[in-house]
């Protein structure tokens, strides 16, 4: 088959699945700048980041788009201003889910 019989439409598409997994992991202290990039990894590393997160009773957000930039960045580097948004809407997430767990059960 020459290229110019190759027909795209025909190509299956990429699942998201496929794609190896990302994480980064954070830390941040009330009072620090900018929290700062502790972990990234791809695929194996990133089960491994995620499962260390999962034991240590830390939520775990899926967002591919910030996992990839913040994976970009160097270990111990604080994130930029431009994430700044991105990552406060993800800390606001983990310290509502935290609130939410720490409330007594009605009824209780």
């Amino acid at each position: 088959m020459s290229e110019e019989d190759y027909d795209e439409e025909f190509d299956p598409p990429i699942a998201e699945d496929r794609r190896p997994r990302q994480a980064a992991a954070l830390h941040y202290n009330a009072g620090d700048r900018a929290p700062l990039v502790v972990a990234t990894g791809q695929g194996y590393v990133a089960d491994q980041i995620i499962a260390a997160a999962n034991d240590a009773g830390v939520p775990v957000r899926e967002d591919p788009a910030l996992a990839n930039a913040l994976s970009a960045l160097d270990l111990g580097a604080e994130v930029p201003e431009a994430l700044y948004r991105a990552v406060a809407e993800t800390l606001a997430w983990a310290y509502r889910l935290d609130a939410a767990a720490a409330k007594p059960l009605a009824g209780s």
